[in-house]
């Protein structure tokens, strides 16, 4: 057994059948495929039944919910395959994604992770993005991390894993944006990352997403994520932030100040920036640097408050 896919199921009825048909379609047969049930009221239980009954590598599990962290690593728990990826219900895969994929890792036993390429917002034209890999091989995390900004496509699902780099790492439950306090941790146990430019994942636009719906609590989760990076200490192979990273870390920050009122504890760029990196900082962050974070938050939301009345 190569592999085993996770699909998570929640109130998803009406793209379940489409994404597991993105996988039996696939030419790659090696794998297990495991429907997570996570308590959906819908007809989304007796859907995966059936579906199980049209394939034997197809199993359902059927758990309390408990959210799409806790229905991953019940499907984790569940794994037998060598290698792990993962597809949300409301998503799925291109035809013939998987082959070449397993192929690739056939022949680099080393890599621990394999990045393909993503539809990002796929349905919502003004706004969807194709991501692209360039097929890259990363020994050094943080070049990964920082020089490929893995960090603005963090995603769980676009992403072939070795399955025991999760024996020690868990999505975390009760938190959302729960791919960006995840990848980081894994990063820590990899010896060898790759990206490549072959197979397509199609994130698809749903109104009811977290990146749509948002609150000031789900956005401080994000900003708790990225706060264990900026801390992370020396001897941890993402230690040493670029400002480019570091300015999207203050927006979420300011975003949360915004809508929750609580001031976010930042350290200042010039205690947790790589070398050479202090002298790329942006206005905001040197604004921050010299009126403090509490400061910065204040004037923000005022100039965008009154931008707003403006319009």
């Amino acid at each position: 057994m190569k592999l085993t896919i996770i699909i998570p199921v929640y109130k998803t009825e009406p793209t379940l059948e489409r994404c597991v048909e993105s996988v039996l379609k696939q030419q790659f047969r090696d794998y297990q495929l495991i429907l997570v049930d996570d308590g959906s009221p819908d007809g989304c239980p007796a859907l995966c039944d059936q579906l199980m009954q049209r394939d034997r590598r197809i199993q359902v599990v059927h758990k309390k919910n408990g959210g799409l962290s806790d229905a991953r690593n019940a499907g984790i728990k569940k794994a037998r395959g060598e290698y792990v990826t993962f597809i949300d219900s409301d998503d799925y895969i291109a035809d013939n994604t998987l082959k070449p994929l397993m192929e690739l890792l056939a022949i680099h036993h080393d890599y621990d992770i394999l990045e393909y390429s993503v539809y990002e917002h796929f349905g919502r034209p003004k706004h969807m993005n194709v991501l692209r890999l360039d097929n890259r091989e990363y020994s050094d995390m943080r070049k990964y991390w920082y020089e490929a900004r893995a960090y603005e496509h963090s995603y769980a699902c676009n992403k072939i894993y070795r399955r025991e780099l999760f024996d020690e790492v868990a999505f975390p439950v009760g938190r959302k944006f729960e791919d960006a306090h995840t990848l980081p941790k894994l990063l820590s146990r990899c010896q060898m990352v790759a990206t490549t430019n072959m197979g397509y994942y199609y994130y698809c636009y749903n109104t009811e997403g977290i990146t749509v719906q948002a609150s000031g609590q789900d956005l401080d989760d994000l900003l708790q994520a990225h706060l264990q990076v900026l801390n992370a200490k020396a001897d941890n192979p993402l230690a040493g932030a670029t400002a480019h990273y570091y300015a999207r870390v203050l927006n979420v920050a300011l975003d949360v100040y915004a809508l929750t009122g609580r001031v976010p504890q930042l350290p200042p760029f010039s205690q947790v920036c790589a070398p050479g990196e202090k002298s790329k900082a942006t206005l905001k962050m040197k604004l921050q640097n010299l009126i403090g974070i509490s400061n910065l938050c204040r004037i923000n939301k005022v100039i965008h408050k009154a931008v707003a009345n403006g319009r």
